[in-house]
């Protein structure tokens, strides 16, 4: 029982670490919350947690080939990323959400679109991976040793439940004080998140780039 206790423990300790850092799902997941209300960042949260629950899964189940291959092209999956993120973050700078910001819905079609994009969003940084693996290791997940079948399923279920208990808490309070923005500062809010996530992409960028040239002995 107290193994079971320690595994759910440590599985949401998993989930909610994974999600914490805000990094562009995070700008966005904010940025939803205040312009569309927190059912689509909540939705916009959920996509992220089912696309770290897909990276946890290559990583738990010993996919080597899926991190060899990560860690062989890792300058140039930065740089891919790094300029996805960077015409989003040109976007949410230039885009007036004047238009966006509406009640709370409960539209299946809108919040469909919202996890959607959460999903590919979250999945087009597979440089979590890393970060995953460590995780496994320090709070030893999966352990054939201890776990059986279906506590490594257990497991799975409450890294994905540990990451929406981050999205729901930050979505509450992000909603919470939304109605004090009006229209037009939200764009300014639009902005500075834009902003934000452009000096993250283009650091990304940066980065990849010198790996790219160093592997390929140009420098």
């Amino acid at each position: 029982m107290a193994t079971f206790i320690s595994l759910i423990i440590a599985c949401l300790s998993i989930g909610i670490i994974l999600s914490a850092p805000m990094g562009p799902i995070g700008i966005l997941t904010v940025q939803r919350t205040l312009n569309r209300g927190q059912m689509s960042g909540l939705f916009t949260g959920l996509g992220a947690a089912a696309s770290d629950l897909f990276y946890c899964l290559l990583a738990g189940l010993g996919i080597s080939f899926v991190t060899d291959f990560i860690e062989g092209h890792m300058p140039q999956l930065q740089i891919l990323g790094s300029l996805f993120l960077i015409i989003y973050s040109c976007y949410m700078i230039l885009h007036n959400p004047e238009g966006d910001r509406v009640n709370d819905t409960n539209d299946s079609a809108d919040n469909r679109r919202d996890a959607i994009s959460g999903f590919f969003f979250t999945l087009s940084n597979p440089l979590i991976i890393f970060l995953i693996i460590p995780l496994f290791a320090r709070f030893g997940f999966p352990n054939p040793e201890l776990h059986r079948w279906y506590h490594v399923i257990v497991g799975y279920l409450f890294i994905a439940v540990g990451a929406m208990v981050w999205w729901t808490a930050i979505t509450f309070v992000v909603h919470k004080v939304r109605s004090r923005f009006t229209r037009g500062s939200m764009w300014t809010i639009n902005r500075i998140m834009g902003s934000l996530l452009m000096v993250v992409s283009v650091v990304g960028f940066v980065t990849g780039l010198m790996d790219y040239v160093s592997k390929q002995g140009l420098m």
